[in-house]
């Protein structure tokens, strides 16, 4: 018979070697860049990616998505998609005037707002499930949100969702329990392979030459990543040229071109103030719609005010929403515009 001592010890190191042989694992996939490649991006350019855009577990581990921007975590059901960020409200635009006191075509519109569903989930600090039955959802942000971890219960690919910026996409790949997944050195060196190409990408896009008469709303690279500002900043035209504003090629944002008296930054001005709905319930038609079906000419009193707006541009499919607007400028002068969505977007155009 062996000793007392040596059952013991040999039955406390079973006991203590099954849990780590079965203990789940956590991951890590930041929303948004991680810090140090957001530095290195600069604060007008941002990358709208998942890092890793790929990650592989085994069936049982979890995935803790670590917030690092202005975006949500969307795991959709089977089958499922997006969600709409913003969404009509129930009501109608009515008695929206301009300056000169004219009704905008866009009374009658549905009015909108920013879909309730993404401010009522409350995902970010919690540990929740996935099985593929129902969407995981983490909702908006808060300042200082705190990592959702999402246990994987069975094995498939699936797909990671931010439904703030459409087309920003990831991955996990869930394996069976024991099977071979990356460790966590090859993970890290994915994330750097990723974060490497993202700065690489961003240099020079506020440089970038465009078409004549023409502004890009912001310029999109590979990998999400994008120049927050107007390219080029300052344009000088002669009377009765034509400008185009528009969105470039893999853009996951949405940007105005939106023209008019008052400093953006005050929200007591005509242009804050509309900027200034963007965080209440129903937005101001005039920040997302066109302010004009039909061709116009933009001088200080358009619109009674020297209000003329793309309304909402963006690239998504699925959206609705133009890629680009024109407007034509006859008469001279130096007009200033904005991004109501992103008000530290600014630009002008000279009319000499």
């Amino acid at each position: 018979m062996k000793p007392l001592r040596t059952v013991v010890v040999a039955a406390a190191a079973i006991t203590l070697a099954v849990p780590a042989m079965a203990q789940a694992k956590t991951k890590e996939m930041y929303v948004g860049p991680p810090t140090a490649t957001a530095k290195q991006l600069g604060e007008t350019t941002l990358a709208n990616a998942f890092f890793p855009a790929k990650l592989k577990v085994n069936a049982g581990d979890s995935v803790a998505f670590v917030p690092a921007g202005f975006h949500n975590v969307h795991v959709p059901k089977k089958g499922g998609g997006l969600t709409p960020f913003l969404v009509p409200s129930g009501q109608k635009v009515a008695g929206s005037l301009d300056a000169a006191g004219a009704p905008f075509w866009f009374n009658g519109q549905d009015a909108i707002g920013p879909n309730p569903e993404l401010f009522a989930a409350a995902g970010f600090g919690k540990k929740l499930t996935y099985t593929g039955a129902a969407d995981v959802q983490s909702g908006l942000p808060g300042e200082k949100a705190k990592p959702m971890t999402v246990k994987f219960t069975k094995a498939g690919t699936y797909k990671i969702l931010c439904d703030i910026h459409p087309g920003m996409t990831a991955s996990v790949t869930v394996a069976k329990k024991g099977a071979k997944v990356p460790s966590a050195k090859q993970d890290a060196a994915a994330i750097k392979k990723q974060a490497d190409a993202v700065v690489k990408a961003g240099k020079g896009l506020q440089t970038k030459s465009q078409p004549a008469n023409t502004v890009a709303l912001g310029v999109a690279a590979k990998g999400g990543v994008e120049y927050l500002g107007m390219v080029p900043a300052s344009l000088t035209v002669k009377p009765g040229t034509t400008v185009k504003f528009t969105m470039t090629k893999g853009s996951y944002e949405s940007h105005t071109a939106s023209f008019g008296p008052g400093d953006i930054n005050d929200p007591n001005s005509y242009m804050g103030t509309i900027a200034k709905s963007l965080e209440s319930p129903v937005i101001d038609p005039r920040g997302l719609y066109p302010s004009d079906v039909t061709p116009v000419s933009l001088s200080p009193t358009t619109h009674g005010n020297g209000f003329w707006s793309s309304g909402v541009l963006d690239t998504a499919g699925a959206s609705p929403q133009p890629e680009a607007a024109s407007v034509k400028f006859d008469t001279p002068g130096k007009y200033t515009y904005y991004c109501i969505i992103h008000p530290f977007m600014q630009g002008s155009v000279t009319v000499q």
